[in-house]
């Protein structure tokens, strides 16, 4: 029996085809990083930004994120066919469950972005990024239940939040929260 949380879900099929799990979290990061950048300019954005020790050049994460996203939409993939083929009523559930932690955590991880570049604010943006940590926690240890290689897709994505979390922080605390031109010395463009 589904619980109200499984009606906020992608739909079961998405979660059955391969092709389908993995092509919509990378098509959907990509569409959502290119409108992004085309409407913030956020290479030149990330180049104003006081930086704390350790931030990687901005052209490292296109590549890991379309290795993330893939990486987990392939967890869902498998974790829900090992799970709704499962005997057992429980873990027929958890996988209902995590198909619908799985989509809170790929919406608000699509909307960190426009948070961070397009609306310019990062303390929002670091809410949001807690957000994405504790579903997909809670997402792992659902994983983790059901199929052991759907959690270890997870492990480097759980590290590169961990990451993005201590840039998110590190780039509000260092620009005092505030990474508008005007306070990152950038002049408007025209």
């Amino acid at each position: 029996m589904a619980s109200l949380w499984n009606y906020l879900s992608l739909p079961t099929a998405f979660f059955t085809s391969p092709v389908a799990a993995i092509l919509t979290p990378v098509t959907a990061g990509a569409l959502v990083g290119y409108t992004t950048t085309s409407v913030s300019d956020t290479q030149s954005i990330y180049k104003a930004l006081r930086q704390p020790p350790l931030y990687p050049p901005g052209w490292v994460f296109g590549p890991v994120w379309t290795m993330l996203y893939s990486a987990m939409g392939y967890a869902s993939y498998r974790a829900t066919i090992a799970g709704l083929s499962s005997p057992s009523p429980t873990i027929r559930e958890l996988a209902y469950t995590s198909q619908t932690l799985y989509t809170i955590q790929l919406a608000t991880n699509l909307i960190w972005m426009p948070l961070f570049f397009g609306m310019r604010k990062p303390l929002t943006a670091l809410a949001d990024i807690l957000v994405v940590g504790g579903s997909v926690l809670a997402l792992a240890n659902n994983y983790r239940k059901i199929d052991d290689v759907s959690f270890w897709l997870l492990v480097p994505y759980l590290g590169w939040l961990g990451f993005a979390t201590y840039l998110n922080f590190g780039v509000g605390y260092l620009n005092d929260w505030d990474i508008t031109d005007e306070k990152i010395g950038r002049s408007k463009r025209k």
